[in-house]
């Protein structure tokens, strides 16, 4: 792995994940009484987990509306969480200032074109094996996982077992 990726992953505090395509595969599924369903991977939530346990804060900045995000953000028992955010790096002044920590020490992790602004505001940019052209020609690191088959939990792996060997 270059050593540049390994050396922006030691440093990071905070993790801001996206929703649609990174916690989830991005499908829809809707009920004949028209109700919406989507599927979360498990691995992902043990991963907030160590990072709670580690000490390193993580939250979820989303274009989604709260529903499905107030949930899996509850259940993952994570710091905080934004929704209907369209404009995601207008909401890092307030984490800046809210976890005490620096561009340098947040990494994001997002697939589609909505997550650029963020990525190119943070330390350390990820994004899932299947995201966007355009998102994977700009990330620091390109997760082997899809979205919603573990690429958050990769993610935080990285982060985990590089501050470890640090």
């Amino acid at each position: 792995m270059d050593l540049s990726i390994l050396e922006k992953a030691k440093n990071i505090k905070l993790i801001i994940t996206d929703v649609d395509g990174v916690l989830t595969d991005g499908s829809l599924y809707y009920s004949r009484e028209n109700l919406e369903m989507k599927c979360f991977n498990i691995k992902d939530g043990m991963g907030a987990l160590l990072l709670r346990e580690a000490g390193i804060k993580c939250g979820i900045i989303t274009t989604d509306k709260p529903d499905f995000v107030k949930i899996r953000a509850e259940r993952m028992k994570l710091d905080f969480y934004y929704t209907e955010v369209w404009d995601k790096a207008s909401k890092l002044d307030e984490i800046y200032d809210k976890y005490s920590v620096s561009k340098n020490e947040i990494a994001f992790i997002g697939d589609d074109v909505n997550d650029l602004g963020i990525m190119d505001a943070v330390g350390f940019s990820a994004a899932p094996a299947d995201a966007v052209p355009k998102v994977l020609k700009l990330v620091d690191y390109v997760c082997k996982r899809d979205g919603g088959r573990g690429a958050f939990r990769e993610l935080v792996d990285l982060v985990l077992d590089n501050r470890t060997q640090a």
